[in-house]
């Protein structure tokens, strides 16, 4: 299905944002105390496909999600001709939080689709029991489940580019007032216990319904996992991921053995963000063919590994990168390799597959020492995924998460921003001669600068008196 039928309904709360967003509604669509006091199964039916519209949102944008933490962690660069910044702030820095498409990004959309699943579940909670006008106690189960994953989904990925910097946490309980004062920001801990939290409750609704279909529209990539037990799935995969990023490397182990990992399952197999060319509906901008902004970064191919022949370059560079001839140049740096992850604008956008729960489990193990079991994994995906001979290095802690890191870097090539979450998991952001993953470049425009955080942009940093200790300053980088 495509996503254009349910978009015009969605937009009057959608618009209607997060964080005290004073952007006004569309005045002739029913407001939010009418959806939330008098809501009808069709209303909440609507508000529960809207929240895939939400998470798409900024997904498939050359300044999206994807795309700018592929910048930061040297896996793109984005040339794009019409704004220099994409180099001179997401490069050089500093990250300034004045800026909506930059250091202030990332942000805004996310909390807007949080509201939609915070309206979403109290107008449930006030909708007849009773189908067909109502829905039934089964029904606001797997509803209820299926919005605190889509909600937990939305603020981990907002912990993921204000990290210690914290992030607001609004209450779930309580249709948010975005003309009241802002939910107070939590540290990173609370807010991963928070996350945490949503997908274990998310999970107990979920599993409470017994297997059943959802009594709203499911997006294609949801396939497979478009029903209770098996949206449940993708819940603990969620889970493993949290439980990785935290260093609690059991419960990641917990989560996984009920995900969907699979060894024998095609490593694509997973939940994706789609998209189509059909009118009114969103495309994947992150597909560009003719690398009019977006080009590999150069690392990939003087970091490839080499396959079985011993000559060619690891099968995910080759497969997930193309020659550029001339090199295409900006601000001082080049690349002569265009980036061919995606190969329509109608091409998903993993939220997570198997091949991530896979690489998931070696890194739990090597946070406890399964050496055997890690590289057990890591030699699967080597060997399917790049086409490379059995790992053949010392099989300790550091030599394996070396090994990992690889891994995770061409397996994951923009599909989330998970080279430059890895390499700050582990430190090697502020010490990037460890990793030969990461170059310290040069130009006449200056010296990169590796960012740890995205500073809260400015206009949520105005609504709060006093402002913020941390975050409401330009970010420098290391």
């Amino acid at each position: 299905m495509r996503f254009s039928i349910a978009l015009p309904a969605m937009l009057g709360v959608l618009l209607l944002g997060a964080c005290n967003d004073l952007t006004v509604g569309d005045l002739n669509a029913p407001g939010v105390d009418q959806t939330v006091n008098n809501p009808t199964r069709e209303g909440v039916l609507t508000l529960a496909t809207g929240l895939q519209i939400g998470a798409r949102f900024g997904v498939g944008q050359q300044n999206g999600y994807v795309a700018t933490l592929g910048v930061l962690g040297e896996e793109i660069y984005n040339f794009d001709p019409a704004d220099p910044r994409f180099i001179t702030e997401l490069v050089y820095g500093p990250l300034d939080g004045g800026s909506p498409a930059f250091g202030g990004n990332l942000f805004g959309q996310l909390y807007t689709n949080i509201r939609t699943a915070n309206i979403l579940l109290q107008a449930m909670g006030n909708l007849s029991n009773t189908p067909p006008g109502g829905m039934s106690p089964a029904e606001k189960e797997a509803t209820l489940g299926y919005a605190q994953t889509m909600a937990a989904y939305d603020f981990l990925r907002a912990l993921n580019t204000r990290y210690d910097n914290g992030i607001p946490i609004p209450p779930i309980d309580a249709v948010i007032d975005p003309t009241g004062p802002p939910a107070a920001i939590a540290d990173s801990g609370a807010a991963f216990t928070h996350i945490v939290n949503l997908l274990d409750s998310g999970a107990t609704h979920l599993t409470n319904v017994g297997d059943a279909p959802f009594p709203f529209q499911m997006s294609a990539g949801f396939a497979g996992f478009d029903r209770t037990l098996t949206f449940l799935k993708f819940n603990r995969a969620l889970k493993a991921r949290v439980s990785v990023y935290r260093n609690q490397w059991n419960d990641a182990l917990t989560a996984l053995s009920a995900s969907f990992l699979d060894t024998s399952a095609p490593l694509t197999l997973g939940v994706y963000h789609t998209f189509t060319t059909a009118p009114g509906d969103s495309t994947n901008n992150l597909f560009d063919p003719q690398a009019r902004a977006l080009v590999a970064h150069p690392s990939l191919e003087t970091g490839a590994q080499l396959q079985v022949d011993g000559v060619t370059p690891d099968a995910r560079f080759v497969a997930k990168t193309a020659v550029l001839s001339p090199a295409h140049s900006s601000t001082g740096l080049s690349s002569d390799r265009s980036v061919n992850v995606y190969h329509s604008p109608s091409d998903p956008v993993p939220l997570i597959r198997n091949e991530e729960l896979i690489l998931l489990r070696a890194e739990a193990n090597i946070g406890l020492g399964n050496l055997a079991a890690a590289l057990t994994d890591i030699n699967l995906i080597r060997q399917n995924s790049g086409n490379l001979p059995p790992y053949a290095g010392a099989v300790t802690q550091p030599a394996l998460l070396a090994e990992l890191l690889y891994n995770k870097r061409y397996s994951l090539l923009l599909e989330g921003g998970h080279s430059w979450i890895d390499l700050r998991h582990y430190g090697l952001l502020a010490n990037p001669t460890l990793s030969p993953l990461l170059v310290r470049e040069s130009s006449a425009s200056g010296t990169r600068h590796f960012f740890v955080r995205f500073p809260f942009p400015t206009n949520e940093c105005l609504s709060r008196n006093p402002a913020p200790a941390q975050g409401c300053a330009l970010e420098p980088g290391l």
